[in-house]
């Protein structure tokens, strides 16, 4: 009974006394993190703020470069020879995060806006990946499981192996079209701008994709540039030439040109003066800020560096004197191919330039092809090299003044030179020995004594002639000679401003009687070029003056009608002064002059209806024939040279004219090279005096551009 009246616990009451503690933990521990939230907040907007919001910006905008136009370039009158033609362009950029698939999405939308060839070199590997890309499903349930636990290269290859022809066989042309897109989409490297399209773009195309922009993330619209070349084959070769987007850049200048901040894609001069100036022709590539949405694509670009334009050059070469130059040599070597023994006969050289700055103001050289057909072959100045023959002299008598073998006013009796076991050698006009004469340097340059050079290179070699006894010399006497040669560019590079330049080749037999035939140039070879330096170093008292092809670089034209200021202008440079006084390069400035004006010249005949005086060096050299024509190597032949200026009082223009394996042996000489060198200096100054007449004058501060014909060249250009 009592446990009636015993109280009962209250439950309830307990209850209520544990909630309470439990909601106090709660919002304990609530209260601690949004403590904890809201330290971290204050540290990453106060602490590090600005460090994100930099890494935000680095994320979501960023820089794409634009090539800008190249710099043009001019004649030395301002006649362009090779500009840019505008054209329409459709452009693509991606990001690093642009996954393909989005491309391939874009490749679909633009498909339908533009027109779009398929390519014929798209390969078996490119099909492959657009077939994988548009069957992505099907692509990687061919693959086991075991290769699906491949890494990811590892697993694409096997999906690669794993497309049929039969699934190759099933594109369309449509599909080919959008993988010809998707393949020049990927052609450029991460944020940097690749052509979609570039030729024949239609205003219809642009105002199409114009109007989808939005759409189509990483396109744009813009205007591209393409090289033409005025005067078409006109120095052609020396002009150098360009890459296209698809070429980039050299794969042996990769490293150089990545440090230069140039991408893989960039168009970049190749060859010649392209390549030689590109620095100064690329000018400065356009910067724009891009937006990036989530997925890395382009959806908005705002220009922040407009970019310039790459600086103008002003060549030395005065085209209309270059296109008569050539047309000289093709019409000689017409003459040359008519005549007999003439089979291994197919080019000719000539170069003309100012003595005292070095510009040269004519670089041609012709070849005659497979085909019968004249090609432009300019780079053989400096890249090809033949001996020389009696052009050299002037280089002998002085080397033998310089080195104290013989004294300026030095006679020696022409009569023929032999050794004991050898044959008599002797000059052109005495090979009997008889009616000699006693010759100065001037006599001996006048009517081209071989046995006066072959007396100068005995002394130099400290022999003591006895006839038809033994020569004893040493055979550094070759060294000897080639250090004078050298200090008037024979035999050494002279410094042009084009790569590739040779320094020609050294005779190899060392019989000292060899000797001899150093001293007349025919045995080491030069190029036209050097033979031109050294006729120059004549011309202008014995100072080396290095050849350039540029005379100025301007800034680009601000209003298409002038070219632009100045900005840097080519100074004359004196590669060195040859150790000879002056007297003795009077004295053979004076056997120049007696080779085309004395009663026994072998130039006399040659320049009488030239306006000035012209003086100069005859040259022709036994030589064999290392050409083209392999089966006939080593046939004897003639090489025929001349070396000169004018006017001889005060030069104002030296010229070089070398007319290699011109005919074979024992056949007649047409002498198309003493016709090349008196068309050549009568073409330069029948049109000095045309333009005299014409009141042009190339020394104003504001030049016209003579763009007459260029702008035609371009308009074709743009109609093709």
């Amino acid at each position: 009974m009592k446990n009636r009246f015993i109280k009962k616990p209250n439950k309830q009451k307990k209850k209520r006394q544990v909630i309470p503690l439990r909601l106090n933990i709660l919002f304990f521990v609530i209260f601690i993190l949004f403590s904890a939230l809201i330290l971290r907040l204050g540290v990453v907007q106060i602490v590090q703020g600005e460090t994100y919001k930099r890494q935000l910006e680095e994320t979501d905008d960023v820089s794409v470069t634009k090539n800008v136009p190249r710099g043009v370039i001019y004649d030395r009158n301002y006649n362009l020879l090779v500009g840019n033609s505008a054209v329409k362009s459709i452009t693509y950029a991606r990001s690093e995060k642009t996954p393909p698939s989005e491309m391939i999405s874009v490749a679909k939308k633009l498909d339908k806006l533009i027109t779009v060839t398929p390519d014929t070199k798209l390969t078996e590997r490119d099909l492959q990946d657009y077939w994988i890309l548009t069957h992505e499903k099907a692509s990687l349930a061919r693959l086991t499981k075991a290769e699906k636990n491949l890494d990811g290269a590892k697993a694409y290859k096997k999906q690669v192996e794993n497309v049929t022809k039969a699934d190759l066989d099933s594109l369309s042309s449509e599909d080919k079209r959008i993988a010809t897109i998707y393949k020049k989409m990927t052609a450029g490297y991460a944020l940097s701008q690749v052509a979609i399209k570039s030729k024949g773009v239609t205003d219809e195309e642009i105002a199409k994709v114009s109007e989808n922009l939005e759409s189509l993330p990483g396109v744009d619209t813009t205007t591209d540039w393409n090289r033409f070349y005025t005067y078409d084959e006109t120095l052609r070769s020396i002009l150098g030439s360009v890459s296209t987007e698809k070429q980039g850049i050299p794969s042996d200048k990769v490293d150089y040109y990545l440090a230069q901040g140039y991408s893989r894609n960039d168009r970049v001069g190749r060859s010649y003066l392209e390549a030689q100036y590109e620095s100064v022709l690329a000018g400065q590539k356009s910067k724009s800020n891009s937006v990036l949405d989530s997925n890395g694509n382009i959806v908005e670009t705002v220009e922040k560096y407009e970019g310039s334009k790459g600086k103008d050059l002003v060549l030395s070469v005065d085209v209309e004197f270059q296109k008569k130059v050539e047309e000289i040599l093709k019409n000689n070597m017409q003459i040359g191919k008519a005549s007999g023994g003439s089979d291994l006969f197919d080019r000719a050289f000539a170069v003309a330039m100012d003595p005292y700055t070095g510009q040269v103001l004519a670089l041609a050289g012709q070849q005659i092809n497979n085909k019968g057909e004249y090609e432009d072959y300019s780079l053989g100045n400096f890249t090809t090299a033949y001996n020389m023959g009696s052009a050299v002299k002037g280089a002998t008598v002085l080397g033998g003044i310089m080195d104290g073998a013989i004294s300026e006013n030095q006679t020696f009796y022409d009569q023929p030179i032999k050794f004991k076991g050898t044959k008599k050698k002797s000059s052109w006009f005495n090979r009997s020995g008889e009616g000699g004469r006693t010759l100065d340097p001037i006599g001996a340059l006048e009517i081209s004594s071989n046995s006066y050079m072959y007396q100068v290179s005995m002394k130099m070699a400290g022999a003591k002639y006895v006839y038809d006894g033994p020569f004893r010399a040493s055979t550094d006497t070759f060294d000897t000679m080639r250090y004078y040669y050298n200090q008037f560019g024979l035999g050494v590079k002279t410094g042009i401003d084009l790569p590739g330049e040779q320094i020609g080749f050294k005779g190899d037999d060392k019989t000292v009687g060899k000797i001899l035939d150093f001293s007349i140039g025919q045995y080491d070879s030069y190029t036209p070029l050097q033979l031109a330096q050294y006729g120059a170093t004549i011309a202008n008292g014995g100072y080396r003056v290095q050849p350039t092809m540029l005379k100025e670089i301007r800034d680009p034209s601000t209003n298409g009608d002038t070219v632009g200021k100045v900005a840097t202008e080519i100074e004359p440079k004196v590669l060195n002064q040859i150790g000879a006084p002056a007297s003795a390069i009077k004295e053979v400035q004076e056997g120049f002059y007696a080779v085309t004006h004395g009663s026994s010249g072998t130039g006399k005949s040659y320049f009488n209806d030239i306006p000035v005086s012209v003086a100069g060096k005859t040259g022709t050299a036994q030589a064999y024939y290392d050409g083209p024509k392999k089966e006939s190597t080593m046939a004897v032949v003639w090489n025929t040279t001349f070396v000169g200026y004018a006017p001889a009082e005060k030069p104002e223009i030296s010229i070089a004219v070398v007319v290699p394996w011109g005919y074979r042996e024992n056949s007649s000489d047409p002498k198309i090279n003493m016709k090349i060198s008196q068309q050549i200096f009568k073409a330069y100054f029948d049109l000095k005096e045309e333009r005299a007449k014409a009141g042009k004058d190339s020394s104003k501060v504001e030049q016209p551009i003579n763009n007459k014909a260029a702008a035609a060249v371009a308009q074709s250009k743009l109609n093709d």
